[in-house]
């Protein structure tokens, strides 16, 4: 099998991406493929109750979106462009991309607003891969005990690169799972997002169990591979957990284990690869998925 990253290109119109979520998350419309016989069928994703089973366990990402972009000011009045990644065990420390920062120095410090400031500590701390923006240090310091509050109040969601509208207020409800809980993504599993409390009700009722894994979305997940052997893209990192409880209800599954979105499936991937079976783990992975995998 000689694939080359060529082989994955598809047209898809722009007038076809949607730029705002419908109402209703699960009016969405949703391609089944059905491998036994090799067909493909045009549905709604509410269908997806008459297409799980009982006794099946579906895993879903309960990872919770911050609001990672910040627009911050050089005293020259210069605007910048922070991209929060990961905290850093110090405390208010965190891993961050930068736009439009060539000119921004080591211990420079960047205003968001009166009560909330950037330290510069250390740019590009490692080596870009092409396509990408260089990694730096930054201190944040505000007024007040918790970060996710100040970054709620002057944050904005990141939203993916085929979205070419600006970021609004709602984008911090409807690019959010319904079953969001642990905060930590730069951006959303985005194959969660069609589910509702109401089709997640029927799901449970038709006796399918619902378990949770979390891995935080990074901002590497919009990168392009650029190379045409795709074997030599570099995959970025991601940290996840898997709890008891979901570990122990995947390895009694009676019927179908189903991985929602691409999330799920490299939490797993990853876990059973290193293991042998899924147990309860916080790690990370760089696990990249093709053919013939």
């Amino acid at each position: 099998m000689n694939l080359t990253t060529e082989d994955f290109n598809y047209n898809l119109p722009k007038e076809l991406i949607a730029q705002h979520p419908l109402k209703k998350r699960e009016n969405a419309r949703m391609m089944v493929l059905e491998r036994k016989h090799q067909t493909i069928e045009h549905k709604h994703f509410y269908d997806i109750v008459d297409l799980l089973n009982p006794f099946d366990v579906l895993v879903l990402n309960n990872t919770k979106v911050f609001p990672a972009r910040l627009l911050a000011k050089r005293k020259s009045g210069g605007e910048v462009e922070v991209f929060l990644l990961n905290p850093c065990a110090q405390n208010n420390q965190w891993i961050c991309l930068m736009k439009r920062s060539k000119r921004v120095k080591a211990g420079e410090e960047l205003f968001v607003s009166d009560d909330f400031k950037i330290k510069v500590i250390q740019k590009d701390i490692e080596k870009a891969h092409e396509g990408e923006l260089p990694k730096n240090l930054v201190e944040l310091e505000f007024l007040g005990d918790d970060v996710y509050e100040i970054l709620d109040r002057y944050g904005s969601i990141p939203l993916p690169p085929y979205i070419s509208r600006q970021t609004n207020d709602e984008d911090k409800q409807d690019y959010q799972t319904v079953f969001a809980k642990n905060t930590g993504s730069a951006a959303a599993p985005t194959a969660g997002l069609h589910f509702s409390e109401e089709i997640l009700k029927k799901i449970k009722d038709k006796g399918v169990k619902i378990v949770y894994v979390t891995l935080n979305v990074g901002l590497g997940t919009f990168l392009p591979v650029k190379v045409n052997d795709f074997t030599k893209h570099k995959m970025h990192f991601e940290s996840f957990v898997i709890p008891k409880d979901t570990a122990q209800e995947i390895n009694n599954a009676k019927g179908a284990v189903v991985a929602v979105g691409t999330t799920v499936l490299r939490t797993l991937e990853a876990t059973y690869q290193k293991y042998g079976k899924i147990v309860a783990t916080q790690d990370k992975t760089d696990i990249f998925i093709y053919p013939p995998y």
